[in-house]
């Protein structure tokens, strides 16, 4: 092993008393291509855990001052270009079982929430079709209690189960997670493992149509085939404006603004854009022009929705973002 590949000191507590991750660790992990965005610097060390059970046993052997950040499907985020300190812990195939329970599915957090909706629709199951208008997975569904199309994840988990910072495997009913826009109060650093979706029976060939129709209009409105990350900002507070982020940055005169690489999209403005080229810096510094732009000429602050995590090129080890 290179000098370049090298575990981190603090990794060493990972193989103590007889114990060794049976998932996959790999320092300096590239970040970039696992983003819709395609752009980010590396994580100090990524872990692809094999199980709940092998997450749990590594949680409680991390020294605790080093931070941990669960990635899903990186549909939402710009990993910034200095990449990110600490460990990135990535769940894959073996968080990705679906299975009937009862009028509902137990969903590996792995999983995409296209899948998941398709896969009711197999069961006969309604209610979880909205899922097929949002991409990403299912953790990082309920950490934002993500939603599109009438529904949000609120409205359809009964619990969820966690690995929390030190090693305990936790099962949280909904109503503990303080729901709200584009919200949920998970434990600090914990990382979601599995969820139960509630549904309901209903025609297969109903609730297909229904996901074509969401489909559709997703496709129809939204630039889905380039290098984006989802919605940039958050929707205002009704009492802040009446207009959607999009009409906002519309209203700004900031349709196809670009910085560098990065371009605000002609089809749908509360999209940014890597058109080929972008640095994380390069859509950073468009998102915070597009917010100051519509301060100044509506007097409303957008609040990002897409999380922008680690470090700046620029900046040194350590510091945080």
């Amino acid at each position: 092993m290179t000098a370049a590949t090298t575990l981190p000191q603090w990794a060493q507590a990972l193989d103590t008393e007889g114990f060794r991750p049976r998932g996959r660790l790999t320092p300096q992990a590239a970040l970039g291509p696992r983003t819709w965005f395609r752009v980010g610097g590396p994580a100090e060390l990524l872990f692809q855990p094999a199980s709940a059970e092998d997450l749990a046993q590594v949680m409680k052997r991390l020294p605790l001052e080093v931070p941990v950040l669960p990635l899903g499907a990186c549909s939402n985020v710009i990993v910034r270009d200095g990449g990110i300190d600490g460990m990135v812990i990535r769940l894959a195939r073996g968080f990705s079982t679906i299975t009937r329970d009862g009028d509902g599915l137990a969903v590996g957090a792995a999983c995409l929430d296209m899948t998941v909706a398709e896969h009711a629709a197999e069961a006969g199951l309604s209610g979880l079709e909205f899922l097929a208008g949002i991409p990403g997975s299912i953790g990082g569904a309920v950490a934002m209690n993500a939603g599109a199309y009438g529904s949000d994840m609120s409205a359809v988990l009964d619990w969820v189960e966690v690995v929390t910072r030190d090693g305990r495997l936790l099962r949280l009913p909904a109503a503990s997670l303080d729901f709200g826009y584009r919200h949920a109060t998970l434990p600090p650093q914990s990382v979601v493992v599995r969820v139960r979706l509630n549904a309901m029976v209903a025609p297969p060939a109903i609730i297909r149509q229904r996901i074509d129709e969401i489909r559709t209009a997703r496709e129809a409105a939204q630039p889905v085939r380039a290098r984006t990350g989802g919605s940039t900002f958050r929707n205002p507070d009704p009492d802040e404006s009446q207009r959607k982020a999009w009409e906002l940055i519309d209203a700004a005169g900031c349709r196809g603004l670009t910085v560098g690489g990065a371009q605000i999209s002609e089809k749908h403005c509360n999209f940014m854009l890597n058109t080929g080229n972008a640095t994380a810096a390069d859509l950073e510094q468009l998102g915070d022009t597009v917010r100051q732009r519509v301060h100044d000429h509506t007097a409303v602050t957008l609040r990002w929705e897409i999380k922008r995590i680690g470090r700046p090129a620029t900046h040194s080890m350590g510091e945080s973002a």
